[in-house]
């Protein structure tokens, strides 16, 4: 069993005017967009990190940190794409991912089918194997609102011997 390893991963922007919302790899039409180093992408962030914990590999911050100007306005699906390349190199296998994305605006439910399309594609991983859920916070916190989105992520990981 102890080739079975979890990972939890978080992550939240603020929404800010003049800036292009990104969730899950897709472009979201949308008055504001998440403010970040790279595009904001916080499912994917959230997607990373539970990943890399997983497999004890540290965080986005270190592996990609916000002072690198190679990094600036970067595609998270790039950086995804990077992370799945060293989980791969060390024997790594996705079994199960499941997310949260938690946002008062904009309403994300017909867009959720895009965005699991467009990670199954870089995941390379069978549909069951991933879930991905929008919920609001009913008004409450700073993502009731409307400043910000976050995101919640769990994976399960098998180490080939």
């Amino acid at each position: 069993m102890k080739n079975l390893r979890t990972g939890i991963g978080f992550d939240v922007h603020r929404l800010v005017k003049d800036r292009d919302l990104t969730l899950g790899g897709i472009k979201i039409d949308f008055e504001r967009g998440l403010d970040g180093h790279s595009d904001a992408d916080v499912l994917i962030h959230a997607l990373m990190d539970a990943l890399l914990g997983a497999a004890s590999m540290g965080d986005i911050g270190n592996i990609f940190p916000d002072s690198d100007p190679k990094y600036k306005n970067i595609s998270s699906l790039s950086l995804l794409n990077e992370v799945l390349t060293n989980l791969e190199n060390k024997s790594f296998e996705i079994i199960n991912i499941d997310t949260t994305i938690i946002a008062q605006v904009p309403k994300l439910a017909p867009h959720i089918p895009q965005m699991k399309k467009t990670l199954l594609n870089c995941l390379k991983i069978d549909n069951e194997c991933l879930n991905i859920k929008a919920t609001t916070t009913e008004h409450l916190g700073f993502t009731g609102r409307e400043e910000g989105i976050a995101a919640l992520a769990t994976v399960l990981l098998y180490k080939n011997p």
